[in-house]
């Protein structure tokens, strides 16, 4: 299946945002741990949420968790402390991502864990048992998931755990996300910025309801400031967030486009001109990083991103998909090491006619590529990957005056 999509007349409009999957995911994992049936309320409907949820209300024995990164990481951890032999698989994505660090480290904590296939990769054969727990190491500049799946297990380890984070700590928010639901079901971790402490100890319920998602809201501020004049409520964010991508209001002022809390949510709309370069490290929001790159290059803004390390082994290699991609709409973007995106202003002979973006089964390339249809008409290579996180986003495109036209 394939969009076009073009934006000859983008109007203002209210946006019922999805709800966050960052805090879903995490949430049931903590009412499963606290051994409650009352789901948390205003859960996300997203794939991976979906996925998460019927991973915990199946029997457990053999898991498949599609192309939810978050679920394998979590899951994983869980499993390992859940009395009964257990099989995690994934997409063939997935079975490309690695978690042999995660792996390791439950190892040492106490687990028994094989590798299915290729050793550092799912799928996985878990035999669970209580862990003991103890002191362990982990690189910091890894995925955050790795981390927040430890964390919230530790409390049924019967030492609990104290984690050593070593070099760079990426996705700091990520974590302190984590911190922060836990210390709600009563379990209060300590986090000095390089050593986590868990205690031994049970949870208890909280019910919370999940607030809207500023991932999501990344791509109404792309759109916002594409099409001056325009302006967007977005509902359900909530300025005290426990989310590190609430950031991307900060980010956006530099680009012109001014936000407003109001009741029940955020106005956006682009009031001045951006700053004509734009140097930032998205260590600490990775998920970010597509969307600024794609909106600086349609508004000829150059830039430098640091902290992109983890895009690698994201859905797809977001670094490489980026560059591509925008290859085929005029732009050239550098990579400077391992760790950073530049564009300087070079421009490339852009492909002949309408661009055709491949999302590479990366919900987030397709998002982060539509608004470019304000520019001139782009054509969506499987657009329904949006699901993964987003999936009313075409729904919430159109009602704000873009033209979609889908093919099989």
């Amino acid at each position: 299946m394939r969009h076009t999509i073009a934006a000859p007349r983008p109007v203002g409009c209210t946006i019922a945002l999805p709800t966050s999957k960052s805090i879903s995911n995490r949430l049931l994992l903590l009412n499963v741990l606290c051994r409650s049936s009352r789901l948390p309320a205003n859960l996300s409907a997203s794939d991976d949420t979906a996925v998460m949820l019927k991973a915990l209300q199946s029997d457990m024995s053999l898991v498949d968790v599609g192309a939810a990164g978050t679920s394998m990481r979590f899951l994983t951890a869980y499993l390992a402390t859940l009395d009964g032999r257990h099989t995690i698989t994934g997409s063939e994505r997935m079975k490309q991502r690695p978690i042999g660090i995660l792996v390791d480290a439950l190892r040492q904590l106490g687990a028994r864990i094989d590798y299915a296939e290729a050793e550092g990769y799912p799928p996985l054969h878990i035999e669970g048992r209580r862990l003991t727990g103890g002191v362990i190491s982990l690189p910091g500049n890894v995925s955050s998931q790795y981390i927040s799946a430890l964390m919230m297990v530790a409390p049924v380890m019967e030492q609990g755990l104290e984690l050593h984070l070593e070099g760079k700590v990426i996705s700091q928010p990520y974590i302190a996300m984590t911190q922060r639901l836990m210390i709600l079901f009563g379990i209060a971790p300590e986090w000095d910025g390089r050593t986590i402490r868990v205690p031994h100890g049970s949870y208890r319920h909280a019910h919370m309801q999940v607030e809207a998602d500023w991932s999501a809201a990344s791509y109404w501020y792309a759109i916002a400031a594409l099409a001056p004049g325009c302006r967007f409520t977005l509902e359900g964010l909530e300025r005290d967030s426990s989310q590190g991508d609430s950031a991307v209001a900060d980010i956006a002022r530099r680009l012109g486009v001014q936000t407003t809390f109001v009741d029940g949510g955020i106005e956006i709309a682009r009031t001045a001109d951006p700053e004509p370069t734009l140097h930032y490290d998205f260590n600490r929001q990775p998920d970010l990083t597509q969307t600024f790159v794609v909106l600086c290059c349609l508004m000829g803004v150059h830039f430098s991103f640091g902290g992109v390390e983890s895009l690698r082994i994201k859905e797809t290699d977001r670094m490489a998909a980026l560059t591509a991609e925008m290859a085929k709409l005029g732009y050239g973007i550098d990579t400077n090491g391992t760790d950073t995106l530049e564009w300087n202003g070079r421009t490339t002979a852009p492909a002949p006619g309408t661009p055709v973006i491949d999302t590479y089964k990366d919900h987030r390339m397709a998002m982060a590529f539509a608004p470019a249809a304000l520019l001139r008409p782009i054509v969506i290579d499987d657009p329904m990957v949006v699901t993964k996180s987003y999936p009313t986003f075409w729904d919430h495109l159109a009602a704000a005056g873009f033209d979609i036209d889908t093919q099989d």
